[in-house]
């Protein structure tokens, strides 16, 4: 490769905008290993996790394994990602409002979404649906996760929350509820009315796609 053209120096002559992913993902790693470039790990890498978007749920250990990879170099990765990730996520003055699905889905995509593992978590709110706290209370295997309508509202309860709205993510990428998650929804629901506490919704992410509870019919507004 000409001296112009690696990665590096193809940035600084023409822009950061202008380098592909593999690019970009090179000058993150830095240096090649294991015989190869830092341009030739960067596209066995992203061949390995099918594109860019397969960074977001990489695991560190799944990183380390990959040849030439390593400690270092995947921290790096899983540096670069989270930091991107948090780029997204909105500044608030005051506590962000999910009165709709589509507010608490702006709200949980960029936070939990890309996930490798799935996370469930609780959202505990106001009564103007304002975020008070986001608490994520266990966190599973790539298609699993142990939620308890107990662990929710003991939240709500220990932080005087009149309303809750619970998430968790699909790693798999597609957002269709499963029997379990229209099964623990009820339960939350009947959990609820019993404590008298609002469950506003049950979101299901899944990248940039979600799945509302609520917007189904399952929870009445």
């Amino acid at each position: 490769m000409a001296p112009q053209d690696r990665p590096r120096e193809k940035l600084d002559r023409v822009g950061v905008s202008a380098l592909g992913d593999n690019e970009l993902l090179a000058i993150v790693i830095g240096s090649g290993g294991a015989g190869r470039s830092a341009l030739d790990l960067a596209n066995a890498l992203l061949a390995t996790v099918e594109g860019a978007q397969g960074l977001t749920r990489v695991s560190a250990a799944a990183l380390r394994a990959l040849p030439g990879i390593g400690l270092v170099r995947a921290a790096q990765v899983l540096a670069a990602v989270e930091l991107g990730r948090r780029t997204l996520l909105p500044r608030h003055r005051e506590r962000p409002s999910c009165a709709s699905p589509q507010q608490l889905a702006a709200y949980l995509i960029p936070r939990f979404s890309a996930r490798h593992v799935e996370h469930f978590g609780v959202v505990l709110l106001d009564r103007r649906y304002r975020v008070i706290r986001t608490t994520v209370l266990s966190v599973g295997t790539t298609d699993a996760s142990l939620a308890c309508p107990r662990d929710v509202f003991r939240e709500a309860v220990a932080s005087g929350a009149p309303a809750v709205a619970v998430f968790h993510n699909h790693p798999s990428g597609d957002p269709s509820p499963s029997d379990e998650d229209r099964s623990l929804t009820r339960r939350l629901v009947g959990a609820g009315r019993l404590l008298g506490i609002e469950l506003a919704d049950h979101l299901i992410l899944a990248d940039e796609r979600y799945y509302s509870f609520r917007r189904d019919g399952s929870i009445e507004g």
